[in-house]
Parts: C-alpha cells; sequence; structure tokens
C-alpha cells in the first residue's frame, strides 16, 4: 500500500494531464491488423499522447492522413534490427525515435512475422514480399558497442533533430549499468520493458523463461543512474502488464515517468486471450491480416480514450489519497511505499 495523507481530489491536476505520461506499446503493422493498429494511433493522438509504430514501419499514407479530424500517424517510431519500414521519410514524421534494443517478453532474442501475415501492403510497408517470413536478428548489426550506440543516436537526431530519441531495454540483472551508458550516449529516453510483456512471436521458453519484473529493472536503472548523476539528462519508461491505477503509482514510486499499455491496450479493442498472434487466426481481428478475420474486429478508437480516462481517474484518486496534486510529485518517492 501507500502512505496517505488525504487532499480533496480537486487539488489534482487533471485527467487530461496524467494521460499524457501514458503510451501504447511497441506493436508492429503486421503482428497487428490495420484496424487495431490505426485504432491506437488515433486514440493517443486524440488524448495528446503517444502510439508506437513497433518493428514493422508504418504505411506512409498514413503520416498526412486523418480520421475525424485526428492523424493517422503514430507520434513513436520504433527502429529495431530488421530495419524493416525504416526510412526517410519514416523518420522525419516522427516526434519520437525509439531505438529497439530488446524485448521484456524475449530479451536476446530477434524478432519473427510469419510469412503468411505478410500481405501485399505490410510488405510494401516493410520492403519486402508478400508470403516471405520476416526475421528481426537478435543484436542490431551496427551496434556492437556503447560507441556503436551514440553514433546510431546522432545519426537518427541528425536525420530529425525535433524528435526525441529513446532506447527500449529490458528488466534485467545488470539493466542499470546499460542504461547509464545509454544515458551518457545522449538518450532522451529509456524504456525498461518487463519479463510479463506480451508478444505476437516468441518461443515458449523465452516467454516462461527469460527477463525479470519490471519493478526490479525499473528500481535498478532509477538507483543506478541517481548514483551517478545521469537521472536528469533521461526520462524513464515502463512496461509489462500495466492494467490499474495501481500500477502506475507503483512504477512512480519506483522512478517511471512514462507508462507503456500493449496487452490492456488490445483487450480493450476486442483481444479475447485465444494466445494465437502468431497463427494468423485472431478470431476478433485484433492479430490477424485474413480480411475474413478482420472484418470482425469491433473496437474503437473511442474505447480505448475511454479507458486510458478512467486510468487517469484512478491516478488521480489515488494521489488524492496520498496527499499529492502531480503524478510529477512522486516519481521516485520510494518512501511513500509501506
Amino acid at each position: 500500500s501507500f502512505r496517505k495523507n488525504p487532499i480533496s481530489i480537486d487539488k489534482v491536476e487533471p485527467v487530461e494531464e496524467i494521460v499524457k505520461h501514458f503510451v501504447t506499446g511497441a506493436m508492429s503493422f503486421g503482428a497487428l491488423s490495420k484496424e487495431a493498429h490505426e485504432a491506437m494511433a488515433l486514440a493517443m493522438n486524440a488524448l495528446g499522447a503517444r502510439s508506437n509504430t513497433g518493428e514493422g514501419g508504418e504505411d506512409n499514407e498514413r503520416f498526412h492522413s486523418t480520421q475525424d479530424g485526428i492523424s493517422l500517424s503514430s507520434k513513436t517510431k520504433q527502429v529495431a534490427s530488421g530495419r524493416f519500414g525504416v526510412t526517410t521519410e519514416y523518420l522525419v514524421n516522427a516526434e519520437e525515435i525509439q531505438i529497439k534494443v530488446a524485448q521484456g517478453a524475449k530479451p536476446g532474442e530477434g524478432g519473427q512475422l510469419p510469412g503468411f501475415k505478410v500481405n501485399e501492403v505490410i510488405a510494401k510497408t516493410r520492403h519486402s514480399i508478400p508470403g516471405i517470413s520476416l526475421i528481426s536478428p537478435p543484436p542490431h548489426h551496427d551496434i556492437y558497442s556503447i560507441e556503436d550506440l551514440a553514433q546510431l543516436i546522432f545519426d537518427l537526431k541528425n536525420v530529425n533533430p525535433k524528435a526525441a530519441i529513446s532506447v527500449k531495454l529490458v528488466a534485467e540483472s545488470g539493466v542499470g549499468t546499460i542504461a547509464a551508458g545509454v544515458a551518457k550516449a545522449k538518450a532522451d529516453l529509456i524504456v525498461i520493458s518487463g519479463a510479463e510483456g506480451g508478444t505476437g512471436a516468441s518461443p515458449a521458453s523465452s516467454m516462461r523463461f527469460a527477463g525479470i519484473s519490471p519493478e526490479i529493472g525499473l528500481s535498478e536503472t532509477q538507483q543506478t543512474l541517481v548514483k551517478n548523476g545521469l537521472r536528469g539528462q533521461v526520462r524513464l519508461q515502463v512496461d509489462g502488464q500495466l492494467k490499474s491505477g495501481r500500477d502506475i503509482i507503483l512504477m512512480a514510486l519506483l522512478g517511471a515517468e512514462e507508462f507503456s499499455f500493449g496487452t490492456a491496450a488490445l483487450i480493450v479493442l476486442g483481444c479475447v486471450m485465444m494466445r494465437k498472434c502468431n497463427l494468423n487466426t485472431c478470431p476478433m481481428g485484433v492479430a490477424t491480416q485474413d480480411p475474413k478475420l478482420r472484418a470482425h474486429f469491433r473496437g474503437s478508437y473511442k474505447y480505448l480514450i475511454n479507458y486510458f480516462r478512467f486510468l487517469a481517474e484512478e491516478v488521480r484518486e489515488y494521489l488524492a489519497e496520498m496527499g499529492y496534486t502531480s503524478l510529477n510529485d512522486i516519481i521516485g518517492h520510494t518512501e511513500l511505499i509501506v
């Protein structure tokens, strides 16, 4: 539980400010259907928050398209080891560029999009051929040292000087030291991805036995950055099965400024946890490219807006109970955990 010192909820910052701390997880166009991927972009853009393209690029027709007056372009563009869909046009249309070093569900492994999920549009977006499996290697082949990472960050900042550069790491023993190196390499944001995070296609052994909880990785990162005088240079983001206001408060107390939601967002859009994301047979049209199954998609970006607003309201209630007026005021204050 958290230390209590109640104040009126009217004194706490509004929902509109709290939702700006939320982002949706990096889930690729390819792993997800067009409908699900666009719903996340619409919802986060409407809230003034950020959605993430994931590692499969984004259809360039979305960069300047709108629906209901809301942009369809994801603000965070990811650069993963396969570099699928990474073009100059893609990078200049980003507010944040994320270098994916690893993923919580399968640390140390690359990504895979099975060939039967690669249709014409996805092949065009990823500069590939329909029906061919697309594999991201475990390492970036231009990053074998912290200096290499600094070079890529420098290059990306030259391509898009306005974009923040983030680096996605995995919660693991020693992640604090890695995060310190990333901060010294001049990244603007560090993501700590927990083992509980979801995945579209991974070996069962990785999902069950690799990585550690986001709380441990986040806490180690926060302490290491503070100890080395680097904490003020970067923002920290965390992911790994965050679902409730309590999860957000706990992660904020452990040092996170931003909170990423993957599985929770999919469930809001209709996911029923069939765990068939890798087989192209998702019955709800969320994680499939089959046109017949995509017709079953019954999600809406409006549902996501509602979910994040309710989540922010729950955060407000916790803040009022604890006696704080802003989420920023509790970041890193572990003494409030009792």
